[in-house]
């Protein structure tokens, strides 16, 4: 192939699954503008349909295509969907995933005076319960390894593709607060690196993009006050500690995107790339 057709995606056909999210919706965009088909995967209908509809002002191909990412039966039912309406996917975005309050701690260190804190909401670790817990977790693990398996299967038996999981900043530094949520990103992390290992051979490369803070609707409830849209303490915190001194925007992804799932990066596989405006290379000091 060419320098000039190393970034060429034109013609491919990707799934992304949380599609209808803010992330996730602007790279099924970016994707389709490049010429991808593209379909868009999400628990609601409505929010795929929004993300397709969008795409296809702009003149692009894509369907809307409900899924629960937890649910292996409607997964295979989504794949089934995407290839008569498409052919084979060669593309896999894993990008269903979130954190939930249920999940979360109300302060970021223990104190004493907290363990007999009987205010309305007010959680400590130990409040967590394990269903909370446990729908963070496999949200975001479950989420990504059992689409990995359906289009995995189907990308194994067409000769290859190319998976681009989702992870987090919370995997590379875990964050306050959010215990589950930072577990389960490590985890996709770490299965991105093992599934690379195990996918090789049938030439399917598996990398995954590590975001920094993007305000979205998942943890919008933890950067900014709900009245006032003003930084919470939390929010000023990050913003300290990012060199580049704002939240990302989905289109700072993109390129690290294309990167990955074009040919220029045909040598490139169980890597996660931070995309956080140095967050993570930042001591704080």
């Amino acid at each position: 192939m060419s320098k000039e057709n190393l970034f060429d995606l034109k013609g491919k056909i990707a799934v992304v699954t949380g599609g209808g999210g803010v992330l996730c919706g602007d790279i099924a965009k970016g994707l389709a503008a490049c010429g991808v088909k593209v379909a868009v995967l999400d628990l609601k209908k409505e929010a795929a349909e929004s993300v397709v509809n969008d795409i296809k002002k702009n003149n692009g191909e894509a369907i809307a295509v409900v899924c629960n990412v937890l649910e292996r039966a409607s997964i295979e039912q989504a794949c089934e969907q995407v290839i008569k309406a498409y052919g084979q996917p060669n593309i896999l975005i894993n990008g269903a995933g979130g954190n939930s309050p249920k999940a979360t701690t109300s302060k970021e260190q223990l104190s004493v005076a907290d363990l007999k804190n009987k205010t309305e909401n007010f959680k400590t670790f130990f409040d967590l319960t394990p269903e909370g817990t446990q729908f963070v977790f496999n949200l975001n693990f479950l989420g990504t390894l059992l689409p990995t398996q359906v289009f995995g299967l189907k990308m194994a038996e067409n000769g290859g593709g190319v998976m681009l999981n989702v992870s987090s900043m919370n995997a590379f530094r875990p964050l306050t607060k959010i215990p589950a949520y930072s577990a389960a990103k490590a985890a996709v992390s770490n299965f991105t690196q093992w599934a690379s290992m195990h996918l090789a051979p049938v030439n399917i490369r598996v990398n995954a993009i590590a975001p920094g803070f993007f305000l979205t609707e998942q943890n919008r409830f933890l950067l900014t006050e709900q009245k006032t849209g003003e930084l919470t303490p939390r929010g000023k915190s990050i913003i300290a500690h990012t060199p580049m001194s704002r939240f990302g925007v989905p289109e700072d992804l993109f390129g690290t995107i294309i990167w990955l799932l074009s040919d220029a990066s045909n040598f490139v596989t169980g890597i996660v790339v931070p995309v956080d405006g140095g967050f993570s290379a930042y001591s704080g000091v």
